[in-house]
């Protein structure tokens, strides 16, 4: 069942757990997301940026989406469009069939970020999708860090007040020490627990976590053995997620953790057998290994259980 972003996420908001948003560049993929949620008995939020949908094309993505949450009609879904970088880019996809949209002008000033997230806002909210923002820039908190610094690069608590005040977005992105892709943290991972806890209390809106992919012992291991390398990388660890949807955390974004394990059992199968061509030997068994991933994330952030 398709339905509008915040519908799922304030729920979220009001019972305390977090909602899985997993990115999607292919069938097998979004297929796997929804095999998860189905076991889970979870509501998903189904991601593609700006590049997937270039890959895809924007009608491809919305169309697989119909689909299959048509065949999985008990499961609440919705079709979100992460890190659009333009009004236009995020029109576009609200006018295709997009049920949630996030505008990311984080990286612009203050005042230029709230504007432009004021007009995403407006026209999604006449359609009515909803609308996520960020603030802060992803960049991970180090040991060696100084306090200047940390605060030049994560959410301002008084910034966020204003901000969402003044945009009226739906659920919006605090950068809290968490970075994009698999190469997180140089040293021992930390997140600003206690900024976001006042962030939480200043917006009283659900929060969404960006760069949140654990990098299991046993996905890194499955990787690293067919021939895969992650130079080191360390994910965020699940305490660390179930610490964060306690401080308000609602949506938290997976997207890494899912091309990692859908690789290294492609490369699995690859190795064992090098007469094989046939996709679906290959395919098959990477989607059930991401199922397994999603439906353990599923349990670690609260939502299993939730339909």
């Amino acid at each position: 069942m398709l339905v509008s972003g915040i519908e799922i996420l304030n729920k979220a908001h009001r019972e305390g757990y977090g909602v899985g948003a997993f990115n999607f560049v292919n069938f097998e993929m979004l297929n796997a997301i929804f095999m998860a949620a189905d076991v889970a008995k979870s509501p998903i939020i189904v991601q593609a940026s700006e590049g997937a949908i270039k890959y895809m094309g924007i009608d491809m993505a919305v169309g697989l989406v119909k689909i299959l949450s048509n065949r999985y009609s008990h499961i609440p879904v919705a079709l979100h469009l992460d890190h659009g970088t333009s009004f236009e880019s995020c029109k576009k996809a609200v006018d295709a069939g997009f049920t949630s949209v996030m505008i990311d002008a984080s990286h612009h000033p203050f005042k230029e970020n709230l504007e432009m997230t004021k007009e995403v806002v407006a026209y999604a909210h006449s359609k009515g999708v909803s609308v996520e923002a960020e603030l802060g820039r992803l960049m991970g908190i180090e040991d060696n860090i100084s306090v200047d610094e940390k605060d030049a690069v994560l959410i301002n608590p008084d910034e966020a007040e204003e901000f969402v005040k003044a945009t009226q977005v739906d659920y919006l992105a605090p950068a809290i020490g968490t970075s994009h892709g698999a190469f997180k943290f140089k040293g021992e991972p930390k997140l600003d627990f206690e900024r976001l806890q006042e962030v939480k209390v200043r917006t009283n809106i659900p929060l969404v976590l960006h760069g949140a992919s654990a990098i299991p012992d046993y996905v890194r291991e499955a990787f690293l053995a067919t021939g895969g390398d992650l130079k080191g990388s360390k994910g965020v660890p699940f305490a660390f997620l179930q610490e964060a949807v306690k401080g308000g955390i609602n949506k938290v974004n997976i997207d890494t953790d899912l091309r990692i394990a859908f690789i290294a059992e492609v490369r699995r199968v690859a190795n064992s057998d090098n007469t094989q061509f046939d996709l679906r030997k290959f395919f098959t068994p990477a989607m059930e290994f991401v199922t397994k991933l999603m439906v353990e994330r599923m349990g670690v952030l609260g939502s299993a259980g939730k339909i």
